[in-house]
């Protein structure tokens, strides 16, 4: 098990993703094009998603 620890940074990238209006459609809707696109992104190309996950451990189109 990967134990990385959390910093004050992905804290707020996080939080960046939580207020993101794309990210947060994903997760209330589970379906559409911006769950799509996010479902699709949030691996390689979004930072902030990527900090989503690690400070939540879920993906960041989950709700």
């Amino acid at each position: 098990m990967n134990t990385t620890e959390v910093t004050e940074k992905d804290r707020q990238m996080a939080e960046r993703c939580v207020t993101c209006p794309v990210c947060s459609h994903a997760r209330k809707k589970q379906r559409g094009i911006a769950y799509w696109f996010v479902k699709n992104i949030e691996n390689g190309i979004c930072p902030y998603c990527a900090a989503y996950e690690k400070v939540y451990g879920k993906k960041a189109h989950e709700a």
